[in-house]
Order: structure tokens, then sequence, then C-alpha cells
């Protein structure tokens, strides 16, 4: 299974264009319930992935709530609300800072009527849903129904049945663009005298790396395995096994074999718990962590307590009896004491191993696969058992080894603050679910940094914690990393006057959650123009990211071209899309990017979930959608689709005033540097053709 994910992403390049999404299909069904009363059903069936917002998703957030509207028609009356079912999750975004309540795989929203006569009477309804994946959010979907009942007589009323339709009529996977691309571009250009749009075919760019993925998770493993193995309860371990593997052992290969069957024996009693766990839980278990405040607190306290431990307070140990019982096992020799002689180690290290696997499963957590605990516990155990069976083949080695001493001891303290600092990030999380603007930004970096300083201080030898033995002078290596944790603290400081602190993005609470989300004195931005307005905007205009203007309708971007002779950048966007967040988190905030959007092109901004109501002249039939636009995002929704067969966000066009373009459109991508010769290709291009 891991091989054939990692063979599709690789793939994944080469087979993504630009296409219309369709990961919805509908069905509706009417059911007799007698006394002239009837339900009627609208099935969604939703493709895996995706997921659908719920009716009683917050109509204040980003994302839309479905809503179902039935016509109103003096035939026949509502029955209560309509209801829905299916399994509901209710979880935390923390992109979106939001909780959220959606369906995967499949909703249905039922609708109780009365008729109001024996007479045939034709229901016409409507729903509004949007579906969003991890990374993107598709535009409100807006479709229409009519549901026809012809009442049974008397006779009939003794056979139930229930009528069953499928909705191809509106079906997006069987609506044609042919013959339609002129349809919004027509009423967008309608007053700019322009000629037919040329178009160019595109692909769109994915994002190679997945961020948090199974690698990811398999690597923090490993790391975490190789920083158990530096922990008082296990280094001084390696040597005295080694060593008993060898003398017991008639020959080296059979010393071999041995240290084999134990660093074996060490991944199958790791995987094997995690495997467990995952198992009892299920496999989103760990992933409910990020969406319950409660159990980020409980995080929060367990992080507490480890870091305590660690500092030498206390010891977490298990019952003694158990560690007695499985030494008694190793006795008996063979593999089978082999295998206990691994279990042993287990048990008497896990006073050692147990923050840092805690701290494995908080990162477990937040992955969508439910291999995350196995596949990061494997990478644990493999770093932990390597040791042994290299040791065992090259015996030699062990000659090299550091003598145990006070070192392990500074390594066990450091670990100790860093489990503190991790503390508050779970604390943090819940405070952002509660949007109790308890731990601001701000509050949280002052954590951080006190945390950070304290761990310098104690590597250049400032004070001194419990178990650590006196020296007179620091070594290289804790020299080395106070260098490195200082380094850190000195770049978090700007962040409490609004520095985007990009290399602990996902730690820290967004810019947005603090006491100052502009950064400290900001006064905004000017434009000089003549047509300017008392903000510094241009008509039209208003402050995106990073206060850049972006002109919200496409009719007043081009007419801006036309008077500054630049082009047209078009970013269709979405108030609910997690890549377009990326991109201008990571890319429109290098000073080089920001710069062409300023300067060099008139940037337009089309929101796919804009709910603005269109005014009534622009309520026109889209072949797109199948059906009259309403929103201004089914406007930008129906333009996007209809000259560049696309629908998903984000996706970047630069145009001149008759939209014909001058690169690739292009997709998600976090890499600046491509990102920029994108940019310049296009405004070169456009210059070159103005000459």
């Amino acid at each position: 299974m891991l091989k054939r994910t990692l063979f599709f992403l690789l793939l994944l390049p080469f087979l993504v264009n630009a296409q219309v999404l369709t990961p919805v299909k509908w069905s509706t069904e009417t059911k007799d319930l007698g006394n002239n009363e009837y339900e009627i059903s609208l099935h969604a069936k939703i493709e895996s992935g995706w997921h659908m917002y719920s009716q009683q998703h917050p109509t204040d957030g980003t994302g839309i709530p479905a809503t179902i509207t039935f016509e109103k028609n003096s035939n026949y009356e509502l029955i209560g609300k309509t209801t829905e079912s299916g399994k509901l999750l209710d979880k935390y975004s923390e992109l979106f800072e939001q909780q959220e309540k959606y369906y995967e795989s499949k909703v249905t929203f039922k609708q109780k009527v009365k008729l109001k006569s024996e007479k045939p009477v034709e229901i016409k309804f409507s729903a509004e849903t949007q579906v969003c994946d991890a990374e993107k959010c598709l535009p409100p979907d807006w479709l229409d129904y009519s549901v026809k009942i012809i009442p049974k007589t008397k006779e009939e009323n003794s056979d139930e049945s229930t009528n069953k339709e499928d909705v191809t009529s509106v079906d997006s996977t069987e609506i044609s663009t042919q013959d339609s691309t002129e349809v919004i571009a027509a009423n967008i250009m309608e007053s700019q005298d322009s000629t037919k749009t040329t178009t160019v075919s595109s692909n769109i760019q994915s994002d190679s790396e997945e961020e948090g993925g199974l690698w990811g998770i398999f690597l923090k493993g490993i790391i975490g395995g190789f920083l158990a193995l530096l922990m008082p309860c296990i280094f001084p371990m390696i040597p005295l096994t080694v060593s008993l593997f060898t003398k017991q052992s008639g020959n080296r290969s059979q010393g071999i074999f041995k240290a084999l069957i134990y660093g074996l024996s060490i991944v199958v009693i790791f995987v094997g718990f995690a495997s467990l766990i995952t198992l009892i839980f299920g496999g989103s278990a760990l992933n409910e962590f990020a969406t319950n405040p409660w159990l980020n607190i409980m995080l929060f306290a367990i992080f507490i307590l480890f870091a305590i431990s660690f500092f030498g307070a206390f010891e977490i140990t298990l019952p003694s009896s158990w560690a007695n019982f499985t030494d008694k096992q190793a006795d008996k020799g063979g593999y089978v004491g082999i295998f206990f002689m691994a279990f042993t180690l287990v048990l008497i290290s896990f006073s050692c191993t147990v923050p840092i696997i805690g701290g494995l499963a908080a990162q477990a957590k937040d992955s969508d696969s439910y291999l995350a605990l196995i596949i990061g516990s494997l990478g644990f155990s493999i770093a932990l058992a390597l040791p042994f069976v290299l040791f065992a083949i090259f015996p030699s080695w062990l000659n090299s080894l550091p003598r145990s001493g006070g070192w392990m001891n500074v390594v066990k303290v450091c670990i100790g603050f860093i489990e503190l600092a991790f503390a508050f990030k779970f604390l943090s999380n819940a405070d952002l679910v509660w949007q109790a603007h308890i731990l601001e930004r701000e509050a949280f970096l002052a954590i951080w940094i006190a945390i950070g300083s304290l761990l310098v201080i104690y590597l250049i030898g400032g004070f001194r914690m419990k178990m650590d033995s006196p020296q007179d002078r620091i070594g290289v290596p804790r020299l080395f990393f106070a260098t490195l944790f200082a380094s850190i603290v000195i770049y978090m400081i700007p962040g409490m006057w609004g520095a985007p602190v990009k290399l602990l993005s996902g730690l820290t609470p967004p810019i947005q959650y603090s006491e100052s989300p502009n950064g400290v004195g900001f006064s905004g931005g000017t434009i000089s123009s003549s047509s300017s307005t008392s903000t510094g905007l241009i008509q039209g205009q208003k402050y995106g990211p990073h206060q850049i203007p972006a002109f919200l309708d496409m009719a007043d971007a081009i007419e801006h071209s036309k008077k500054i002779n630049k082009p047209i950048m078009i970013d269709f966007t979405g108030h609910a899309c997690a890549n377009c967040r990326k991109v201008e988190e990571r890319v429109w905030s290098d000073q080089k990017i920001k710069q062409l959007l300023l300067d060099e092109v008139v940037l337009v901004s089309l929101y796919v979930d804009e709910r603005t109501e269109l005014p009534k002249d622009q309520q026109i039939f889209s072949k797109a959608l199948g059906r009259n636009l309403k929103t201004v995002g089914n406007k930008w929704t129906a333009f996007e689709i209809e000259q560049y067969n696309n629908n998903a966000q984000p996706y970047y066009i630069i145009v001149d005033e008759n939209l014909n373009e001058y690169n690739k459109p292009l997709g998600a991508i976090y890499d600046v540097e491509e990102y920029y010769k994108w940019m310049k290709q296009g405004i070169d291009g456009y210059n070159a053709n103005k000459k």
C-alpha cells in the first residue's frame, strides 16, 4: 500500500492537468409516508478525500454550510425543517482557526412535505453545497431539482413503493462547456469592445511534497530513536548487551545473528504496541486530538510532567514486577530469551523513552493517515535497535564510544526544555479552538523565547540541575548547541513586533491571532494615483495579503490595465482555500514577488466562494454550471471553467486587457524562484507584445 502511494505521488506532477473536478454524485428519492405525507431525500455520494459542509457549519466563518431551499407552492406545505443524516464530523481547522462541521463519504438531506389535495404536485427545490479536500475547496455548487409526486389512490395505498431517480440533468460530469466560452467573458468584456479571447492549454503544477506525510513521521521517529540512545537508561546498555552476545556465542556469526534477533525484537515490540493502539482506538483516533481542546490541555499537562521528570524532580517508571517477570523469561535462553531481553530493555528504559514516544504520538495525530503512529514507531525502533546490531557486527567500534557520565544528564535536561516548549504548543491549540485569546502570538513567542534563553544559559554553564556533575569548563558540543539555540531565540524576537518567523510556521499561532495583526505601528500603505481614494486605494481595490492592493472585479482590472499599460494577473482564489493561503504566506511575502505584484501587474482576486448576490441583469444562464448565476462567486466560477476549463484554486494567469495569455496558467506552487520566473515570463511577454 505504501509503495503504491509513493508511486502515485511520483506520477502526480505528470498526471494532473487543468480539469473540472466533480467529487459529488447526487440522486433523489421520494417516499410515501401515508396520509398525504411524503419524505423527499437528496443523497450525496462524496469521493474519498473530500468532505461536504453540514447545514450546522458556522455561517460566520470560512466554508459554505449546506442550504436546502424549497420553492413556495400553495399545493403543499413543509413539515419541520430539512434534516441531514450521516456521520457528522466536528473538527477544529488550524488553518482557518474555526470549528468545522462536515460529512465525508456520504450524506442525505431529508424534508417531509404534506400535500393539500389529491392532485399531482411538482415540488421544486435547490441545494447549495461546498466540498473541500485537505488542500483546496471548490466553489459553492447550486443545483436545482424538481420532483413530481403523484398521490396514490386508496387501492394503491396498500402497496408501498419508492420512486428513486438519478439527477442527470445537473450532474456536472455531463455538463459541456462547448460553445459557451464567450458567455461570461462577453459579460465581463461587453463594455471593453474586445475581440475573442485567446486561450492556451495549461498544466497545474502541484505541490511535490506533502508536509507532515509518512516520510516526515518516519524521519522524526528515527531522530527520536537516536535521541533516546543518548539517555542514561539506554546508552550504558549498549556495550553490556553486545558483550553478552559475543561472550555467550560459540562464534562471531552466531553473536551477530543473536544481535539481529535482539534488534528485530525491539522493532516488533514498538511497532506491535503502536499497531495495538491504532487497532483499539481506530485509525483516526490520534487525529481527533487536534480538534479537541480538552485533549490538547491533557497533552499540555503530560508534556509538563515529562519536562519536570527530565529536569530530575522524579522518574516515571513502570511497576518493578513487570521488569522482573521479563528478566526471568530472558534467563531461559534461546530466541524466546532474546526477545524477552529486548522486552526488558523496553521496560527499564520506559522513563527515558516515553516522553519521546509521547512527542512522536502528538506529531502523528496531525497526520491524515492511520499508519502515522505505526510508521513513526518503526523509525524510532529501527534507530534504537541499530547500534546493538552494528556493534555486534563491528565490536571494535565499542572502543570509540564515549564513556557514560554527566553529559547524558545534560542531554536529558535539554530534551526536558524542548518538551516544556512543546507543551505550550498544545495549550495554544486549545486556546485557538476556544478563541479565548489568552495565549496570543506575542505571549506564545515570549514563553518560547524565555525557555530558549534558559536552555542557552544552562548549556553555557550558567546553572546546574539535579544530577548534573560540576564542571569548570564546557565542551565543544555544548558550545555548538548553545549557539544553535541562541540563534533560534534571536530569530524569534522580531516576531514579537510582527515579523513572520516563517521557519516556525505551523508551530506559533498565526499572525492574525495576535495583539497587533499588522505589526507594531502599522498605518497602511498608499498608492500614488490621481484616481486614488482617501484610503490610498484605486476605486474598486482593497488591501489583500501583505497589504498588496487587489481589484475584486475583472472589469475594474481591465479598465485600470488600459490606463497604465500593465498586464493583469488573475488570481482565482477563495475565502476557504487552504492552498491559496499557503501561496500568499510563503511566496507573496517574498520581497521580490511582492515588488512585482505592487509595481508590474494589475492584481485581480476573483473569489469563487463570494456569496454576494449578483444584480438581476447579470444573473444569466451559464452552460458551465447548468443554471443561472446567482452570486458573485458563481460568476467567477463559471468564468474560470468556461475560459480555462478549471475549477480548482489557486489558479493564476497573466493576461492583457483582451484576456490574451502570456504564459501558462499556474496552480499551487510554493517555490519562490519558480513563481518569480513564471511571473517574469508573463510580464516580459506582455511588454514585448506592446512594443
